[in-house]
């Protein structure tokens, strides 16, 4: 909005001149969502701590320790949706389809997110809402903004996938790029929904994975930069570098009251929003795979799962102590902290074998 209202008045007021640039204008997304959140979140955990009373329900089966955090109000996800919604339209050029889309994701998603968590609250168990109706809504969102996607995006990356490492493969998939589209938002949404099991597990991830891709955003609209490091150009995506930008800020802000001993949890309401935006930030700017090497820490913790659930179905056996593997280590000893602050730094180092794609073709 600012650079929709500011920058066509350049020329009477040369500083503002600074809505031009991208980098500006995430600093500014940041700084924002931040700001929010530190606003916003005593007032809401206040107000989720009297609606709510006795807090999200904690597994019987899970982690002894984690009994101790009954009470802890959940939902916390409504502070980061309205940080990124609220810093993305003051900081976005308006005019971008694509800041739209990802927009509509994160929304659809969280709603998904609200009522699965608003059933788990009022019915007093852990299950929310039906895992099929759940899927339905979360593929009706995606597929709706995966056709999008392949609408303004140019032939012939509309329906192709790049490949990380290899300069100019672009594998076409035609119409069968909607449903790939469509796995890739509701797999990272469900990826960094399981991750969300330790107090700020999941959203130190979700920074860094912004951060990196923030970056990709930025040179993948850049035509200059993109023709260096030989990536794909997609006019117009540089602007969800400034959406990146506010989910940076507002992760950075849920995390002051998420970090041990948590005061509120996401919930689905964060989880499945946050993960819904990288998935669809990756579709736009055709790096979905290099999401999964990024994100490689949530696509462990699905695995986890998948293995755990297959091989106790086929063999009658664990493999795992309990899954998502974040537990399995809780349940070798592990304290909470080891396992949070391990994961992060396995995070870190996932990304940056991401981000080394960019150059290594």
């Amino acid at each position: 909005m600012l650079y929709n209202l500011l920058y066509p008045l350049s020329d009477q007021f040369g500083p503002l001149n600074l809505f031009r640039y991208l980098t500006f204008r995430t600093g500014g997304a940041v700084v924002t969502a931040l700001l929010i959140s530190f606003l916003l979140g005593p007032r809401l955990i206040r107000w989720l701590k009297k609606k709510q009373g006795e807090g999200q329900p904690i597994r019987t089966d899970g982690p002894e320790t984690h009994l101790k955090k009954k009470g802890t109000p959940t939902m916390g996800g409504l502070m980061i949706l309205v940080a990124v919604i609220v810093s993305t339209l003051l900081w976005t050029d308006l005019t971008n389809a694509y800041t739209w889309i990802v927009l509509m994701v994160i929304v659809g998603f969280g709603m998904v997110g609200f009522g699965d968590d608003y059933l788990k609250l009022t019915k007093r168990n852990t299950k929310g809402l039906p895992g099929k109706l759940k899927l339905v809504a979360q593929v009706s969102v995606a597929t709706l903004a995966a056709v999008l996607v392949v609408e303004l995006t140019a032939e012939p990356m509309s329906t192709g996938i790049a490949i990380p490492f290899f300069k100019g493969v672009l594998i076409q998939l035609g119409w069968f790029f909607v449903p790939f589209a469509v796995f890739v938002m509701v797999g990272a949404s469900n990826a960094v929904n399981l991750t969300d099991g330790l107090d700020g597990l999941a959203i130190v991830p979700v920074m860094i994975a912004s951060s990196c891709f923030g970056l990709i955003a930025y040179l993948a609209g850049n035509a200059i930069f993109a023709n260096y490091l030989q990536i794909n150009h997609v006019p117009g995506s540089g602007e969800l570098a400034v959406l990146c930008g506010a989910l940076v800020g507002a992760s950075l802000g849920f995390l002051w009251f998420n970090a041990p001993p948590a005061m509120v949890f996401m919930g689905d309401t964060g989880s499945l929003s946050m993960g819904g935006a990288l998935g669809s930030i990756s579709v736009v700017t055709k790096h979905e795979m290099v999401l999964a090497i990024i994100g490689g820490l949530f696509v462990l913790e699905t695995v986890s799962v998948i293995v755990q659930v297959a091989s106790f179905k086929l063999t009658g056996k664990r493999v795992f102590r309990m899954a998502p593997l974040h537990h399995h280590f809780e349940k070798k000893g592990w304290a909470e902290s080891t396992v949070v602050i391990r994961f992060w730094i396995i995070a870190s180092i996932l990304a940056l074998i991401g981000l080394s794609t960019l150059k290594l073709r």
